[in-house]
């Protein structure tokens, strides 16, 4: 009996192509993951920048800055707002008539992010909470990481 002059791929072949895309897989995917969570980190920074813009416009016309449901015009929102991709949830803490605290805290896959924590924007206090008038500080709620995370 005589064979044909076309041939398959062997077993052996198809396991070699196999590992060699595990591979770039194994070393493609962290890098992938990564990326994501750089995007979900910039929706914190501009729902923080779109609540201190809030904070300022009310601030203007009111003794004191505003709460949550007085920037949202929610009395529903007055402890918690979320974020459009629902990666944080935003709360407010602190409003006076020359400080406020701006939260941003993880949700869901975000919530065990490795090299950022919550991000804060305090008016009116540094960091570590010492009161200093009129300065802007962006924190992070784990004090690690700050210039990354802010992409400072």
């Amino acid at each position: 009996m005589r064979r044909s002059g076309t041939r398959g791929f062997t077993l052996l072949e198809l396991m070699i192509v196999l590992v060699v895309i595990a591979i770039i897989v194994a070393f493609a995917m962290p890098s992938l993951l990564e990326q994501v969570r750089k995007s979900k980190r910039a929706e914190a920074v501009r729902v923080l920048g779109e609540f201190q813009l809030r904070e300022e416009r009310w601030r203007a016309e009111n003794p004191t800055y505003g709460s949550l449901d007085n920037l949202t015009g929610s009395a529903a929102a007055s402890t918690n707002f979320n974020s459009s991709l629902n990666n944080y949830t935003v709360s407010i803490s602190g409003n006076t008539g020359s400080a406020y605290v701006i939260t941003a805290t993880r949700k869901n896959d975000l919530a065990n992010d490795p090299k950022c924590a919550d991000f804060v924007i305090r008016y009116g206090s540094l960091c570590d909470g010492t009161a200093t008038a009129g300065v802007i500080s962006q924190c992070m709620s784990d004090s690690n990481n700050v210039a990354y995370c802010w992409r400072k």
